[in-house]
């Protein structure tokens, strides 16, 4: 199993360091397909900037890649459920997105606060180790 783990600063720019890190970091394990990438990159983008926006406190993003696989997972500090709602103009799109990118997600509550585990199906990827 391959894993990384980043602490990522709590402010507006932390979706795009999440992204760039995130799409360097499978690059180096060997995921090359573009648009795979691209779906991971919005994929933690979302979930990023949900944590920045809802979350508080530390913001914590794992990265797990083993057996065809890949879990991204982001903590922050507060409990609260993400949830699919409405959207509008403020939001709202996030959870519909991630849904439609990957192969499941779930909440874990975690030191006070929750994890969201984003899965994504990493089968059709050629990895060279």
């Amino acid at each position: 199993m391959l894993t990384a783990h980043l602490d990522v600063p709590l402010d507006a720019g932390a979706p795009g360091a999440a992204r760039r890190a995130v799409v360097a970091m499978l690059a180096g394990w060997g995921f090359r397909d573009a648009d795979w990438l691209d779906s991971a990159a919005v994929v933690v983008s979302e979930l990023v900037s949900n944590a920045v926006r809802h979350g508080g406190g530390c913001l914590e993003l794992q990265l797990e890649a083993h057996d065809g696989r890949v879990v991204v997972s982001v903590a922050d500090g507060s409990a609260v459920v993400p949830r699919r709602r409405d959207p509008d103009d403020e939001g709202g799109r996030g959870i519909a997105l991630i849904e439609a990118l990957a192969a499941g997600w779930s909440v874990q509550d975690y030191r006070g606060g929750k994890r969201v585990c984003v899965e994504l199906s990493a089968n059709d990827q050629t990895v060279n180790r």
